[in-house]
C-alpha cells in the first residue's frame, strides 16, 4: 500500500504540474516591422569586373516585414518567423527571406514588462535581381540570437522592441544576361532592429 500511495501521490503532483503549465501556456501571433543591414562578401572576380561595388550598402537599414506564430508561458516562448527585406545599390539588387525558429527566456522587470533573450536557427534565401543580370538565388543556413524588451498592453496584446543578429552562408552569382559570370556575393551576417505587435489566443 505504501508504494501504491507514493505512486498515486507522484502521479497527482505530476498531473497538477502539467495542468498548471497548460493553464499558463497560450498561442500567439504577431506582425513585425524593422530595419535590416547585411554584410556581404564579394568575390575577387566581381570586384575586378564591376569596379569594387559597395555590396554592404545593398541591404542597409532597409525596411523589413514579417509574421510570427508560436507559444508562450510565463517563463519563455518559442515561435516561427518569416520575414523579407530587399534593397538596391550601385546597380546590385538583392532580396533576403528568412524562415526561422526561435526560443526566448523571459526576465520580468515589472508587473507588465519583461526582458527577453534567446537563440534562433533556420534558413535564409538570398536572391539577386540586378538590372542587366540573370536572376539567381540560393538557400543557406541562418543561426544567431536576439534580445529586447516586451511590454504587456492588455491581457491578450503586447508590443516589443528587439534586436536580432544572424550569421549565414547564403550565396548568389552575378552573370550578365546572355554573357559570362561576373562574380559572386556571399551573405555573411545580418543585423535587424524591429518592433513587433503580438496577440495571444
Amino acid at each position: 500500500m505504501t508504494r501504491l500511495n507514493k505512486l498515486l501521490l507522484a502521479f497527482t503532483v505530476m498531473s497538477a504540474s502539467i495542468a498548471a503549465h497548460a493553464d499558463t501556456t497560450s498561442n500567439f501571433a504577431g506582425l513585425t516591422f524593422g530595419q535590416t543591414s547585411d554584410k556581404v562578401k564579394k568575390s575577387n572576380a566581381l570586384n575586378e569586373n564591376l569596379g569594387h561595388p559597395d555590396a554592404d550598402g545593398v541591404i542597409g537599414k532597409d525596411n523589413t516585414w514579417g509574421v510570427r506564430l508560436g507559444q508562450q508561458n510565463s517563463q519563455g516562448r518559442y515561435y516561427a518567423t518569416y520575414d523579407t527585406v530587399s534593397g538596391s545599390h550601385n546597380g546590385i539588387k538583392l532580396r533576403q527571406e528568412n524562415l526561422l525558429g526561435s526560443y526566448d527566456l523571459f526576465y520580468p522587470v515589472g508587473d507588465s514588462t519583461k526582458l527577453f533573450g534567446g537563440a534562433t536557427a533556420g534558413l535564409t534565401k538570398l536572391s539577386q535581381n540586378s538590372p542587366g543580370f540573370s536572376h539567381d538565388s540560393d538557400i543557406g543556413y541562418a543561426v544567431g540570437g536576439q534580445f529586447g524588451v516586451l511590454q504587456q498592453v492588455s491581457q491578450n496584446t503586447s508590443v516589443e522592441l528587439g534586436y536580432r543578429y544572424l550569421r549565414s552562408n547564403a550565396s548568389t552569382e552575378m552573370s550578365e544576361r546572355g554573357g559570362s559570370k561576373q562574380g559572386s556575393l556571399d551573405l555573411t551576417s545580418s543585423a535587424q532592429t524591429y518592433l513587433s505587435a503580438n496577440y495571444a489566443f
